[in-house]
């Protein structure tokens, strides 16, 4: 029962953090200024009447049904799977300790991120808020995967020491830091501050800004919708994510190297699909100025590049810092 809660739950935070990102790229992160509900409803007011009520109570922020919408069902979905993690800590809570570590470990960050959720719209966008948002939700999809991989492996023996392991994790972390780097640039609407590629148009050496890129920018109104920061210091965000995107692929295909060594070839391919694919897709977002549908994709294959590498690395070893015995 608990293998299926989890494994259901994997599915819904995907789905969350796939409709967080297009809640996000539609401009929608504001489309309910209250928390938790919607202009003081739990669904968006969708009559003439509660429009006007609405309007009168958020005069700063009239009432747009279509992000508002966009906001609620991401809500909804969040909510939803806030509900499954707690029954999966309920459910762990007499499992071995691996997978009781794994479970209230999920509990704990899923009510963090609520808290993260609530302050992204009280604090109006805030980059750093939102950056963590995001990292939030990866790292709730990433322990679902690990813990199903260790419920799995309690039935199948399904872990294997391979030499060189070092290299996935440490990859993870560089896919990590590098989708940080995708958190701060999306937050700061710098996705769209170079529109060539290799190469960003102009003088952009002169620019370059990164005392002022990577701190959290000033707002007179304390609003950070649509940014902040100026032009150079958007440029030099999106100028740094590209150089980390060369850096996480280098150590990807390193790890991707050392798996092959070791006969794990379809794990291999896997992740050296996923880096041409997600390298196709950040080179799409820049010639064709963000398109919707590929901004979420990249979302979404970071999620699988990261989620793998954990994965792979604990799959790859009896004993982790999530299990305390071969099996968990």
């Amino acid at each position: 029962m608990m293998k299926a809660f989890v494994w259901f739950s994997i599915v819904l935070a995907l789905g969350v953090i796939l409709l967080g990102a297009y809640t996000r790229l539609t401009d929608a992160g504001l489309g309910c200024p209250d928390w938790p509900g919607c202009y003081g409803t739990i669904s968006v007011p969708d009559t003439q009447q509660a429009i006007e009520r609405a309007n009168q109570a958020f005069p700063e922020r009239q009432v747009e049904p279509q992000k508002a919408w966009n906001e609620m069902i991401h809500r909804y979905f969040a909510g939803a799977l806030g509900v499954f993690i707690a029954v999966i800590a309920v459910m762990g809570f007499k499992r071995p300790k691996a997978i009781r570590l794994l479970s209230s470990s999920l509990l704990v960050l899923v009510i963090f991120q609520a808290l993260l959720g609530m302050w992204t719209v009280t604090l109006k966008l805030m980059p750093l808020v939102v950056m963590g948002h995001l990292l939030g939700g990866f790292s709730i999809f990433v322990l679902l995967c690990v813990l199903a991989t260790r419920l799995q492996a309690r039935e199948s023996s399904d872990i294997t020491r391979v030499k060189g392991r070092w290299c996935l994790i440490v990859a993870a972390f560089v896919v990590f830091v590098q989708i940080s780097l995708g958190g701060w640039t999306s937050a700061n609407y710098a996705a769209t501050a170079c529109t060539q590629f290799p190469i960003c148009e102009g003088d952009w050496q002169q620019k370059l800004d990164f005392a002022g890129g990577f701190s959290l920018p000033k707002s007179d109104d304390g609003n950070y919708e649509y940014g902040r920061h100026s032009y150079a210091e958007r440029m030099t965000i999106h100028i740094v994510h590209r150089a980390g995107a060369v850096v996480a692929t280098l150590f990807v295909i390193l790890a991707a190297f050392s798996l092959f060594r070791q006969g794990w070839l379809s794990s291999a391919s896997w992740l050296l699909s996923l880096i041409v694919v997600q390298v196709g897709l950040g080179i799409t977002n820049v010639v064709a100025s963000l398109p919707l549908s590929v901004a979420v994709a990249h979302n979404g294959v970071a999620l699988m590049l990261l989620a793998s590498l954990v994965v792979f690395w604990v799959r790859t070893a009896p004993q982790t810092i999530f299990g305390d015995s071969q099996y968990g």
